[in-house]
């Protein structure tokens, strides 16, 4: 363990051996962090915080501070932050509120960029890509692969599927379906993400399947469950597909168009 003499850790941390501690870092009682994890200078981590191993984590993080949330009253939620994240300069996490599982959580293999807010009761999986400035109101969940781009402001309860690329400044107040593009000021779908797909390996095939499934939903204009029914009719099933059409059932906010 290397831990900088300037450094502030509470006898009630817990530490692993390899754990490094940059200047003037300041860990709180009840954090835990996880071998090779790297915390660099003047990062605040504090709460009912959890850290797993390898994140390298850059000055003047703020990580496990309170929900900004007026109906918190000290609860003891937590933050939970898996493996091999890259958190940049000046981000912010929130442990969560009461309201829901008492837990804010990031994956693994997320790379959160400078400026970038996870708020209070967030979810974000796994090889999540936050450009600078991304900013996650409260109870948001974001899925595997999604990337947001700089500025981007994501409204509280939202939910971005996977693999779904938000374009930069945009303001999204709806959910943004699996394999899609969004951008604008109020933004609006643009279409299936194919250039991130391909780029992750999605066969052509189901690329074009997930094409012809916007045509049928988004761009005949059809109300959401008749589009459905008919993407059902038209197309074959394969899972990228089924993943698209159950992501509306569980919207509370509406999906966007």
């Amino acid at each position: 363990m290397s831990i900088h003499p300037t450094a502030v850790v509470s006898r009630g941390a817990h530490l692993a051996q390899d754990v490094q501690v940059g200047p003037y870092a300041c860990i709180g009682e009840g954090v835990t962090i996880g071998k090779g994890t790297v915390v660099g200078s003047h990062v605040v981590i504090e709460g009912h915080t959890t850290i797993g191993e390898n994140n390298r984590i850059h000055p003047f993080v703020t990580l496990g501070t309170p929900p900004q949330d007026m109906s918190y009253r000290g609860e003891d939620t937590r933050l939970v932050i898996g493996n091999e994240n890259v958190i940049r300069e000046y981000v912010s996490v929130h442990r969560a509120t009461t309201k829901e599982s008492w837990e804010t959580t990031v994956g693994d293999h997320n790379y959160l960029m400078a400026y970038a807010h996870v708020a209070h009761d967030c979810h974000v999986g796994n090889h999540v890509v936050m450009a600078n400035v991304a900013s996650l109101a409260g109870h948001t969940t974001v899925g595997d692969h999604a990337i947001l781009g700089g500025f981007v402001g994501v409204h509280q309860f939202v939910r971005i599927g996977p693999h779904a690329f938000l374009g930069a400044k945009s303001g999204i107040d709806k959910d943004v379906p699996p394999y899609m593009i969004t951008s604008g000021h109020r933004a609006k779908l643009y279409g299936v993400n194919r250039v991130g797909l391909a780029r992750s390996g999605f066969e052509k095939d189901r690329i074009d399947g997930l094409k012809k499934a916007f045509r049928i939903i988004w761009r005949d204009n059809r109300r959401f469950r008749e589009g459905i029914r008919q993407v059902r009719k038209e197309l074959p099933p394969f899972p990228e597909l089924e993943v698209l059409l159950s992501f509306f059932e569980g919207s509370k906010r509406g999906i966007m168009r």
